[in-house]
């Protein structure tokens, strides 16, 4: 039921921005992790990388914790920050990235969803056929339907889905640590003759745990809404170690049962085989019913969170006039069609895919990046300007120096080939930021703003000529 006009915006706990924290990072991801992270590397590989993926997404969340505070004037963290870094097209390439990569993101759990339920409906394949489009279609528009009426309607069901999905997963890691076979925990410790070095493994495992993390910022891009603005920063570090423990614990205890060459083959969701595995039919259908909870609570966090990013950039004259329209209930509609429309697109371009759900996943990983690494960035400057000397700055500085290199080094493991693939979504999406210069009467471009500008064409071009060539593959 939509808000009375009377009644200002809806204001969010403490308890509801952590649930959309964890909410918005407990997806598809935990999900595939056994899968992903087998077909890279063994346990020792694993074990150094979510050591590094923990610590750098840990500082990453600190930047999130100590902008909130530092800023309490900027909202929508990660786009604000940019811009107030870097300038307006920088901040705008900042939205225009976070967002594609939420609607790329919302594409995963339908392909996912279809191809869990595929398991025992084959006309749904691999969530790639024909019916599986329709059906994914269906719920993508219902879900738009739902969040129109209205953010606390929205932030309620997801904080008691957030809940309810947890259970299917922790019951999971209980399971398999008491089917955990040492001998086959002790063989896939080095990992596999494929695998590779150790860097090689480590390097292979980045994008998916920058994944499975995305969402960290949650509580800062919804942060408009706090009832109180430290709560904003306390939300997301508490949300950050719950996840964390769960994503690292999932991953080592599937090296218990199985080795690792097989549980690279298993059909995804692999924790639902991997569980299977280890009890029977029964854990398969248990987990690919969390699943599908699971996924449902995080598309609505992150189209609640894409939709947002939208209309305050709206508001902030940095996108057209009409994306700053809401409703009686205070939810940008024009931003959450225009959310939905992209998703509807890109769920129809992975008809066409070969390997639609590593794919996107790889793709919403690498459009997260650059919005992660200015937001790093302008925190570090912040630290050295306008909070130098003041308490606190120095450690604030510390932290911000190692999640911009983290972040850096996420962009370098990701690999040329997503880097042009983002460009092809920034380069085009430039029109918008053309339309609302143009609406102020502004120039569109300044010389440094032009320069920027033609490397993401050049790049964009570069990225359709690999694809026309088939040097990508989608």
């Amino acid at each position: 039921m939509s808000a009375p006009p009377s009644v200002g915006p809806a204001k969010l706990t403490f308890w509801t921005m952590a649930s959309m924290v964890v909410g918005s990072m407990v997806g598809a991801g935990v999900f595939s992790l056994p899968r992903r992270f087998a077909e890279e590397t063994g346990i020792a590989g694993a074990l150094v990388a979510w050591a590094i993926a923990g610590t750098g997404m840990l500082m990453l969340a600190f930047v999130f914790q100590t902008l909130a505070v530092r800023r309490p004037d900027l909202d929508a963290g990660v786009y604000a920050y940019a811009k107030a870094g870097f300038g307006e097209y920088l901040g705008f390439f900042s939205a225009i990235g976070y967002w594609a990569s939420a609607c790329v993101g919302n594409v995963t759990y339908w392909v996912l969803i279809m191809s869990t339920i595929g398991a025992v409906a084959p006309a749904l394949g691999d969530g790639d056929t024909v019916l599986a489009l329709v059906l994914s279609s269906v719920g993508l528009w219902c879900f738009f339907l739902l969040i129109r009426r209205g953010v606390k309607d929205a932030a309620v069901i997801n904080r008691i889905v957030t809940v309810a999905k947890l259970l299917p997963i922790l019951v999971f890691i209980v399971l398999a640590l008491f089917y955990l076979d040492p001998t086959v925990f002790a063989d896939n410790f080095h990992g596999a003759p494929y695998s590779g070095g150790l860097f090689t493994q480590i390097r292979g495992t980045m994008l998916v745990t920058v994944f499975v993390f995305l969402g960290i910022e949650g509580a800062s891009v919804y942060s408009r809404h706090a009832k109180r603005r430290e709560d904003v920063g306390r939300a997301t570090i508490l949300g950050f170690l719950s996840v964390f423990a769960i994503f690292a614990s999932v991953t080592i205890v599937s090296y218990g049962i199985l080795p690792m060459g097989q549980i690279a083959q298993l059909r995804q969701p692999s924790m639902a085989r991997v569980l299977e595995a280890a009890v029977g039919t029964w854990g398969s259908v248990f987990v690919s019913v969390g699943l599908i909870v699971s996924v449902l609570g995080a598309y609505l966090a992150w189209t609640l969170m894409s939709a947002e990013v939208l209309f305050v950039a709206a508001k902030d004259d940095d996108m057209p006039r009409f994306l700053r329209r809401s409703n009686i209930a205070d939810v940008p509609v024009p931003a959450l069609l225009l959310t939905t429309c992209m998703s509807q697109v890109v769920l129809v371009l992975t008809y066409f895919s070969s390997d639609a759900f590593d794919f996107a996943l790889d793709l919403t990983s690498a459009l997260s990046l650059i919005p992660y690494l200015l937001a790093a960035a302008y925190c570090v400057q912040h630290a050295r300007g306008p909070a130098r000397g003041t308490q606190g700055a120095g450690r604030e500085l510390t932290v911000a120096t190692l999640a911009t290199l983290y972040t850096a080094f996420l962009i370098y493991a990701a690999g040329l080939r997503f880097l042009l693939v983002s460009f092809i979504i920034y380069a085009p999406a430039t029109v918008l930021f053309a339309m609302a210069r143009r609406e102020r009467g502004r120039r569109v471009f300044s010389p440094t703003e032009l320069v920027i500008f033609a490397v993401a064409l050049v790049g964009a071009v570069i990225g359709l000529i690999a694809l026309a060539l088939g040097w990508i593959h989608l």
